[in-house]
């Protein structure tokens, strides 16, 4: 199963350099998990506006560290400009979950060690 992130980005960013690195991946972990679940709670309480604001925040995230989620962040944001019912959105968000909690475990497992 794939890791669910690339640090070719990051690597790119970081130059090489393991602690800039170790930085950005702990950042990453610190962030992303509550803007996740700050998220899933918008959606869940209708709150499209909230939803956009975290998918929004996270998107830099994402990318940096290559988790291929463009096109179903752009969905949470678009569905925050629409009056659809939560229950539209919701395989989106349990995709996105998904993957980053994917992600994130294969983050922690690989650095762990660092």
């Amino acid at each position: 199963m794939s890791k669910g992130y690339s640090l070719k980005n990051v690597n790119e960013l970081s130059g090489g350099d393991d602690e800039f690195t170790a930085v950005l991946v702990q950042t990453f972990l610190e962030e992303i998990p509550p803007d996740l679940d700050s998220m899933v709670q918008a959606v869940d309480s209708d709150n499209p506006q909230m939803a956009y604001q975290y998918a929004h925040k996270m998107k830099p995230n994402l990318q940096l560290f290559d988790i291929d989620l463009l096109s179903q962040i752009k969905q949470i944001e678009a569905w925050s400009k629409t009056n659809k019912a939560k229950e539209q959105i919701k395989p989106v968000l349990d995709d996105i979950v998904t993957t980053v909690n994917n992600a994130i475990e294969n983050l922690k497992a690989d650095f762990a060690s660092s």
